[in-house]
């Protein structure tokens, strides 16, 4: 409205000088019997509807994903306690022979070289010139859009926090009892006669049922405290949208003309180095053969200590893992819809008012008639 405003204000300033001319005011004489006056401009506003694009929001509806906690079994691995048999290596040392190399001087011929001075060829850089095609830059207008801030109301949603309960998982111990294998020595009777040595008159000592020491795993039950999850109710906010209107700017295009730089293309002198031959002199090895000495390896025998394993048995326990259920929580996805709104452009019609010059009859009313006024 306000760029109209001001387009009617410059037609009136340039119309304005025209009717006060007398080409506007053309009178013409007539009789008694009829009226007298001239044709002049009126500016009238006519109405006009156009159609214009408005924003709105439309609520849809899009997929997103939850994560939940479902119970599920799984199968644990404890350990038990076995006594195997395990073959074991023992070090023992014996003599054996063995060859070595010892070093020693051997007179050979090897080749050797001696520089000589040869002629040769040589490439060297000589300046030239060549001409080549460089860019330069010409100043040219070309049109732009100049992007301009004008005021409009726009439907905004701000954020409200709601305080809701949900649900949450809290870790507490709770007590469970562990079988274990603690070790433990035992007495063992060994049966029969057995013996135990002669004394000073020849008397042979003897003893039956003898007792010996045994070591035993025995079980024992630990008590342990083991990690379950409680359901509690924590607050949480709850993120809820509310309208409000708001002033924003937005951007319109206007035509301007800005200036530009043009690329084009001038013949220069650029200066090169091309390749030329130079006759120089090198030196050039040529061989010969001279006598040196080579060290070589002969063989000698000498006797020497080596270790070797011999296996042995040793009892040892072996940890065997049984199977055994276990409830555990796992994190699974849910697909839920969420609200969302969508920006989208629906029709709508303005009313504007533009200006528009008449031509209109205007009478004139006076006593008495003289001719031309």
């Amino acid at each position: 409205m306000k760029c109209w405003a001001l387009l009617v204000a410059l037609a009136c300033l340039f119309i304005a000088p025209s009717l006060s001319g007398p080409v506007s005011l053309t009178r013409v004489k007539r009789g008694h019997h009829e009226p007298e006056g001239y044709w002049s401009t009126k500016l009238t506003w006519k109405t006009k509807w156009v159609k214009v694009w408005k924003t709105e929001k439309k609520l849809i509806w899009k997929p997103d994903w939850k994560k939940i906690q479902v119970p599920v079994w799984i199968e644990k691995q404890v350990p038990i306690w076995k006594e195997i048999q395990v073959p074991d290596w023992k070090i023992v040392k014996k003599p054996i022979w063995k060859e070595t190399q010892v070093p020693a001087w051997k007179e050979i011929k090897v080749p050797d070289w001696i520089e000589k001075q040869v002629p040769a060829w040589k490439e060297i850089q000589v300046p030239d010139w060549v001409e080549v095609k460089v860019p330069d830059w010409k100043e040219i207008q070309v049109p732009d859009w100049k992007e301009i801030q004008v005021p409009d109301q726009k439907q905004i949603w701000v954020p409200v926090w709601k305080e809701i309960q949900v649900p949450a998982w809290k870790e507490i111990q709770v007590p469970d009892w562990k079988k274990i294998f603690v070790p433990e020595w035992v007495k063992e009777g060994i049966p029969g006669e057995h013996f135990l040595g002669k004394d000073h008159h020849g008397a042979e000592y003897t003893a039956h049922d003898l007792w010996k020491k045994k070591l035993i795993w025995k079980p024992v039950w630990k008590k342990i405290w083991r990690t379950e999850k409680k359901q509690i109710w924590v607050p949480q906010k709850k993120l809820e949208w509310k309208s409000e209107w708001k002033q924003i700017w937005r951007t319109e295009k206007k035509q301007i003309w800005r200036t530009e730089k043009k690329q084009i293309w001038r013949t220069e002198k650029k200066q090169i180095w091309r390749t030329e031959k130079k006759q120089i002199w090198i030196p050039k090895k040529e061989q010969i053969w001279r006598t040196e000495k080579k060290q070589i390896w002969l063989p000698k025998k000498e006797q020497i200590w080596v270790e070797e394993k011999v296996q042995i048995w040793r009892t040892e326990k072996k940890e065997e893992w049984i199977t055994k259920k276990k409830q555990i929580w796992k994190d699974e996805w849910k697909q839920i819809w969420v609200p969302v709104w969508k920006e989208i452009e629906v029709p709508a019609w303005k009313q504007i008012s533009k200006p528009v010059w008449e031509k209109v009859w205007v009478k004139v009313t006076h006593h008495h008639d003289h001719g031309w006024d």
